[in-house]
């Protein structure tokens, strides 16, 4: 006697009734933002975890997130700056400049808001000046601003003449100081990040640069003033640069020729934005996506010093992580594409 199963049954199914179910958990697991990231840091965190006693102790932590602060304060500029399809790679020059450049004015006796009035006016004026030669020149942002950082980083040493520059104890409150036991440096990142999102969120600026990284033609035609809104942003690119270049002085108390800002500072801040899953070709961005690049390679970085790595390694595994990333992302954009068809 034969015994009927659900597929002979008059539209009976072909999977038991609990593998839908698995199949639609496992894809709402893919489709979690970022959940390759957050399962990528989870693991670097615990593996850490265990090697060394010393990384789950709350001062490595906010050893951790302050050392990511200056980097923060770049990748919110650069996150919002590439969703509208733009690129600075002289935002870590800029942070070397304006730095030096305080640093001169501080040991000279100048008063210390003056200095950082002339940091925040002198990085907004670079980023204006990389903004004009991309729009109105339309040499690829990559190529402007690769020849801005190699002008920069010249500049710089010019100031410093070969030698250090000491501000003592001056801004030492912002670099060191904290409230709450949460140093100033990430309150003033966590605030950046936040304005950040909060503006391409919910206001028009953070729609417009969408739709100009989407497509710049079309954001023309539906009347958006695309050269204005390039200006800006890279206008506050480099304001963002001028704070992280007085964040750096005042952690630092001095700054150097061929310090920590330049190239190596840049390339950690584009890899974090990349990794956060910001669009290298525009359109689309997210802060907390960056937020979480900034923290994986912050911890990245601990992990290598805690377990007694070489420093070289560092920026080797930078370099991995965001070559990783940006074939992640392209994958990711093509993956969605075909989706949509």
């Amino acid at each position: 006697m034969s015994v009927k199963t659900p597929t002979d049954a008059p539209g009976g199914v072909s999977d038991p009734p609990e593998a839908p179910k698995s199949r639609l958990s496992l894809g709402k697991v893919r489709d979690l933002p970022h959940a390759g990231l957050i399962a990528v840091l989870v693991l670097v965190v615990v593996f850490t975890a265990v090697q060394s006693e010393t990384f789950a102790t709350d001062r490595n932590i906010v050893n951790i997130l302050s050392q990511v602060s200056v980097n923060a304060v770049l990748a919110a500029g650069l996150t919002l700056l590439m969703t509208a399809g733009g690129m600075d790679f002289s935002m870590g020059s800029n942070v070397a400049v304006t730095a030096a450049v305080s640093a001169r004015l501080l040991a000279d006796g100048r008063p210390t808001g003056y200095a950082v009035v002339v940091a925040l006016v002198l990085g907004t004026v670079i980023g204006l000046v990389n903004g004009l030669v991309v729009t109105f020149t339309n040499v690829a942002p990559f190529v402007v601003t690769l020849a801005s950082a190699t002008l920069l980083d010249g500049v710089a040493l010019l100031v410093h003449d070969g030698s250090t520059i000491s501000i003592g104890t001056r801004m030492f409150a912002l670099g060191n100081d904290k409230v709450l036991g949460v140093p100033y440096l990430l309150i003033v990142a966590v605030l950046v990040l936040i304005v950040t999102a909060l503006v391409m969120r919910f206001t028009v600026f953070g729609r417009d640069a969408f739709a100009i990284g989407g497509n710049e033609h079309v954001a023309r035609l539906s009347g958006i003033n695309v050269t204005a809104r390039k200006l800006t942003l890279y206008g506050l690119t480099g304001t963002l640069s001028g704070l992280a270049g007085l964040m750096l002085l005042s952690r630092l108390g001095s700054s150097s020729p061929g310090g920590t800002a330049g190239l190596s500072l840049q390339l950690a801040v584009v890899a974090a934005v990349v990794i956060g899953g910001t669009s290298l070709a525009g359109g689309h961005g997210t802060v907390i996506g960056t937020a979480l690049g900034l923290v994986l390679l912050g911890v990245v970085a601990n992990a290598l010093n805690l377990l007694d790595f070489s420093s070289n390694y560092q920026p080797v595994s930078v370099g991995a992580v965001l070559l990783v990333a940006a074939v992640a992302n392209e994958m990711h954009k093509a993956r969605s594409g075909s989706a949509r068809h």
